[in-house]
């Protein structure tokens, strides 16, 4: 399985966050210090991998959760006066716009060679801890398979109209615009983006509402990443998504990596890098594929038997050093197409 430099983007800015403690209270701090965590990973999620930490480290854990690009957007305006000593991003673009900020502290090397260089910042700035991969979900009692494109590109064709569900608010369906936008350009990302708007896309508020819809029979077709799939027939074994893979270069096969960094500011380096470490070590990693079903990205661990196996880095050498860090350009463009979450 090969592991090419990664695409990466940028999210919304609706704060919907909370500061809460993980783990037993009784447990927790006894074996010393704290960290603070920042998280763009929901909490149902991370949660009880990170109440794992707190109860095997005796490290106490208190977590701020929101979306990724908002949650950076607070950390640039907090400045080195930020309570958070980790930031966890749904998305590698939100770190990397805190990287170029100059608010990211340096992740040891020992952590860093946890993963192939393809997952981690050339400056050490952070590393990836689990992927998701883009995929098309459908019903196959409404849908037939061998009709479905090879391109993600070709649902702006007219016999799409209608049948088509998008998370546009969503961080993911919004780096997978970002990485068009790098590898085909802006024009023809907006042309796609009008083609999608003017197709009747339905728009839902995020990808678990999109797999639901297409269980329901509601909407026939769904922009998603791979696992929300998986999660839902995990609770239901007769759920009726299923997933559709584009071509594995083409961009709807983007593999789309969650961040782990550490704040320059931080007074808990330590704990913070102790907890980096611990989200790549095998207990966590066996966590993420086997319970969230996404791929696990240290080295050594294996994906849940139930996922196909992929080539990891997916369809196109977009480095998030090429990306940038503009949090709105690509929302502004999203908006402008009339599609809304």
């Amino acid at each position: 399985m090969s592991t090419p430099v990664r695409y990466f983007a940028l999210a919304t800015l609706v704060i919907t966050t909370a500061l809460v403690g993980c783990g037993d209270d009784s447990d927790a701090g006894t074996g010393g210090g704290v960290v603070t965590i920042y998280s763009g990973r929901t909490q149902n999620l991370v949660e009880p991998i990170l109440d794992r930490f707190a109860e095997e480290t005796g490290i106490s854990v208190e977590v701020r959760y929101g979306d990724s690009s908002d949650l950076a957007l607070l950390i640039d305006e907090e400045g080195d006066r930020s309570p958070a000593d980790v930031f966890l991003s749904q998305s590698p673009g939100s770190v990397g716009f805190l990287d170029q900020q100059g608010l990211l502290g340096t992740l040891p090397g020992d952590v860093l060679d946890l993963v192939a260089p393809g997952f981690h910042a050339a400056d050490g700035g952070w590393v990836g801890f689990s992927g998701r991969k883009r995929v098309l979900a459908f019903n196959p009692e409404f849908t037939d398979e061998s009709t479905l494109p090879s391109s993600v590109l070709d649902l702006v064709e007219p016999q799409w109209k209608g049948r088509i569900g998008v998370a546009p608010s969503n961080a993911s369906f919004q780096d997978f615009v970002t990485a068009m936008r790098f590898k085909l350009g802006d024009d023809a990302t907006r042309q796609w983006l009008q083609g999608i708007a003017d197709n009747d896309a339905f728009t839902f508020a995020n990808n678990a509402a999109v797999v639901a819809a297409i269980d329901r029979g509601e909407v026939e077709l769904g922009l998603v990443n791979h696992y929300y799939v998986y999660q839902a027939l995990a609770q239901d074994p007769d759920f009726a998504a299923i997933n559709h893979d584009f071509a594995v270069d083409d961009i709807g096969s983007l593999v789309i990596v969650t961040g782990a960094s550490i704040l320059k500011s931080t007074d808990n380096n330590a704990e913070a890098v102790e907890l980096i470490r611990f989200l790549l070590q095998n207990e966590a990693q066996r966590y993420f594929s086997d319970q969230t079903f996404e791929y696990p990205l240290a080295a050594g661990v294996e994906p849940a038997a139930i996922l196909p196996e992929i080539e990891l880095g997916g369809s196109a050498d977009i480095e998030l050093d090429q990306l940038g860090g503009d949090l709105q350009s690509t929302r502004e463009m999203i908006r402008d197409a009339g599609l809304e979450g």
